[in-house]
Order: C-alpha cells, then structure tokens, then sequence
C-alpha cells in the first residue's frame, strides 16, 4: 500500500465543521472519497515539498496533483458576492473548486485560525456549495479540516 495512502487512512478529523449537518455528525460525510483524493494529493506535496515555501508553490504543486490524480479542479476560482439580489464588484477567489462542489482553500502558514475558518465559512455561503476544505502545508505536517454547509 503506497505510504500516502497508509498516512491519510490514518488520518483523523481533528475538528468537526463549524456548521455541521445531522449527517455529518454521525459519520456519514459529504464527499467522503472526493475528500480523501483531495487530501491525498495534498500529502503527496507535502511529502515531496515539506513546509517552508510560499502559499504560491503549493498551489502550483497541488494543480500538478490533481490534475495528475485525475481530479476535476478550477484553481483560482471567482466567486461573485450577491447582496440583496444584486451581485457586488467586489469578488473573492478561492484557491480550487474540485469535483464542481468543493471548495479547497490552501495555506502555508504555522496553524489554521479562526479567521482562514471564516474565509472558508463565507466561500461557502456565497456560493452555497456543500463543502470546504483548509488544507495548511505550513506545518510540519498535512493539517486539514472540512467544513459542511447547512444553510
């Protein structure tokens, strides 16, 4: 079994979305093998790359990954920002949209904080996609987390 693999089916979620859904809670996942790709490709670059570069080469690697693992991504995806029926100037843009209905925010920093959760909190509610992710290569190892969107 390749070590990537072995490494991710050990992997436990260390928190619960912030906004979790009944089916969430009783381990049903949303995507639950999309996820498990995305995180795979994850641990390849961080395997091969380790922490201490720029959010930028990550990203860059992390498309290498998909798209070599044969996941469907737009990196760099916009998201527009409606506000009472009207679409704002102001855009986001998310890091990768996987599968048409995951959004994958990347970071290259020490620990995931409150605020990268309220960045990812509030892609999803613009987009009213189901899913993100956080996928930090800043530490010395893969940390991850998900986040489902009930609303």
């Amino acid at each position: 079994m390749n070590a990537n693999i072995r490494e991710l089916k050990n992997l436990t979620i260390k928190e619960l979305p912030m906004d979790v859904n009944e089916s969430e809670r009783n381990d049903e996942l949303l995507f639950k093998d999309e996820v498990f790709k995305i995180i795979g490709a994850g641990m390849a670059v961080s395997n091969t790359l380790g922490c201490g570069f720029l959010e930028a080469v990550y990203q860059e690697a992390m498309e290498i990954e998909l798209e070599e693992n044969k996941i469907p991504f737009e990196p760099q995806k916009i998201i527009q920002i409606s506000y009472k029926g009207r679409i704002l100037e102001k855009e986001y843009i998310a890091d990768f949209l996987c599968y048409e209905k995951i959004i994958v925010e990347i970071k290259a920093m020490k620990k995931i904080t409150e605020i990268e959760e309220a960045q990812l909190l509030n892609y999803l509610k613009a987009t009213k996609l189901p899913l993100g992710l956080i996928v930090n290569f800043g530490s010395k190892k893969l940390e991850w987390k998900r986040y489902a969107n009930t609303k």
